[in-house]
């Protein structure tokens, strides 16, 4: 009696009944009860995309796989093939190492996916091409409707920026489910009024703004501290002008959403953008000439080429007979941050190593002994 593994899967959470998928389960246990079959295992994927998410995300693919090597079933059986995944360039390699690894594929529907020419290769390609097809399709209309919703009522779903709320206001879905709205809360969005007028008429900085919000009880919108970096999303977000954005979708201004004025909003913007720090320049530096063997140093775990980094601290030193003047201090250190291990942020050392500048004493190192 041939053991049979099953896999179910749904792409949204919403086609769940009861926290379980019975329709492709009874059609698979009915399939393999009419061959003689025994199911021994069942893996249940619930509201994941086939065509978003790859094998490797996928924990029930790879506990399969794994299953598959230790030889612990016979046949994979699914309801159809794109239960198995909708990415044309990744899913029909897949059925195929199945195979290759002594495991029948079966679908519900289709039958058994065999792999006896290269015929048989080309239509397992096609069939996992057209799913791949339909599933861009799909996105391409599910978007379309989504921007004529956000064009017409400003509002697809979600949760409420600071300074509105969500309500009924009669308006229902295609199955006739009420639907939530957007408007204007009055309590918070005075706070987001006074926190456009501290900025940009008072000159509050964002921190200031955070404190002062903090001293007169006001909260955000998770019920939290106000700091700088959520000061600077109110001041950034271009719905309280009305406007509202889905992607690259813009809509028109919707009045009743509007709660800061155009000009106000337009001001806090150019203020943003005069105080914006540049971002550090991550590539080549004008330190670089003066640093030994600049395009030599690797990392010897993962073999990515290391990058430099300058720290510039820079102090007025006031006399009295003299005028101010700027004086830099300048070390130049090599820092392990190879792409490898940029997950986890930049590699710390201890000790770090320093080259002095114009330093012409050569290091030899390995900078597999830095990594932990």
């Amino acid at each position: 009696m041939k053991r049979v593994y099953c896999l179910y899967r749904v792409s949204t959470l919403g086609q769940i009944e009861t926290d379980d998928i019975p329709m492709q389960r009874q059609a698979c246990h009915e399939f393999a009860h009419e061959r003689g079959w025994q199911v021994v295992g069942e893996f249940s994927e619930k509201g994941v995309s086939g065509y978003k998410c790859s094998a490797d995300q996928r924990e029930a693919l790879q506990k399969l796989k794994q299953a598959a090597i230790q030889k612990k079933f016979d046949v994979l059986l699914v309801f159809m093939f794109d239960r198995l995944g909708r990415r044309d360039d990744e899913t029909p390699f897949i059925v195929e190492w199945f195979v290759k690894n002594g495991v029948e594929v079966w679908s519900v529907t289709e039958g058994e996916q065999i792999f006896e020419d290269h015929i048989d290769k080309l239509l397992n390609y096609i069939r996992f091409w057209q799913a791949s097809g339909e599933s861009l399709k799909t996105s391409i209309r599910t978007r379309t409707r989504m921007e004529q919703l956000i064009l017409e009522y400003g509002f697809v779903g979600g949760t409420a920026p600071y300074g509105y709320q969500l309500c009924h206001l009669g308006r229902t879905n295609k199955k006739g489910f009420e639907i939530y709205d957007l408007v204007i809360d009055a309590e918070t969005s005075s706070v987001v009024k006074e926190i456009f007028r501290l900025y940009c008429y008072e000159k509050k900085g964002t921190h200031q703004i955070s404190a002062y919000l903090n001293r007169r009880g006001h909260r955000t919108k998770q019920g939290v501290l106000w700091s700088s970096a959520s000061v600077r999303s109110v001041l950034q977000n271009p719905t309280y002008t009305g406007i509202r954005h889905f992607g690259s979708i813009s809509t028109n201004q919707f009045s009743h959403l509007q709660i800061i004025e155009d000009e106000l909003f337009f001001l806090a913007q150019k203020r943003l953008q005069d105080t914006k720090l540049e971002s550090p320049n991550l590539g080549r530096t004008p330190y670089l000439k003066d640093v030994l063997l600049p395009e030599q140093i690797y990392c010897m775990h993962c073999g990515k080429r290391l990058t430099v980094s300058c720290n510039v601290k820079k102090y007025v030193k006031k006399t009295v007979q003299k005028p101010s003047i700027a004086v830099s201090n300048i070390s130049v250190s090599i820092k392990a941050a190879c792409i490898h291990a940029m997950d986890h942020g930049v590699i710390r050392s201890t000790p770090w190593i320093n080259w002095c500048l114009n330093s012409s004493k050569p290091y030899y190192f390995q900078m597999s002994h830095f990594h932990q």
